[in-house]
């Protein structure tokens, strides 16, 4: 993946000006508008991790509101909050599998000598860096509580 996620965002935007699909588009320019935001406020441009981390905050903004959606009742605001999950999706790493999870927890627990609850924090900072993305960090944080305790 040679493009950094800002050039495969806005070409993405010119992709669906042209094709005219002005639902897509929407999406894409939202995710282009919060990475461009916090380039304003850190007065500084964003390196690709930040970009994946606003594009996976995105995300979980979306899962969140589509499940207060689906608890409402609002079958309407929980399609679309799904069509913009499947959007985001196209520009999110391949997930990890289960398997590779639970052996990056194992890793991480091992190289930080976790033993205790104390030391969730630690085992956290080590995996958030490689799974960002790529894994639910709430799903992610269940499991190393479970070995923990």
């Amino acid at each position: 993946m040679s493009n950094t996620m800002q050039e495969r965002l806005t070409a993405e935007m010119k992709a669906c000006m042209k094709a005219k699909n002005k639902e897509r588009l929407v999406v894409v320019r939202s995710l282009i508008a919060a990475i461009k935001q916090v380039e304003i406020d850190s007065g500084a441009a964003v390196d690709e991790a930040a970009a994946l981390a606003i594009v996976d905050k995105a995300m979980k903004q979306r899962r969140d509101s589509h499940q207060q959606f689906v608890d409402a009742d609002r079958s309407d605001l929980a399609e679309q909050e799904a069509f913009e999950m499947t959007v985001i999706q196209d520009f999110m790493p391949d997930a990890l599998t289960d398997e590779e999870v639970n052996r990056l927890i194992d890793e991480a627990m091992a190289s930080s000598g976790a033993a205790s609850m104390q030391d969730m924090g630690k085992v956290m900072g080590l995996l958030k860096p490689t799974m960002q993305g790529r894994a639910d960090m709430g799903v992610v944080s269940k499991l190393i509580k479970a070995k923990l305790v």
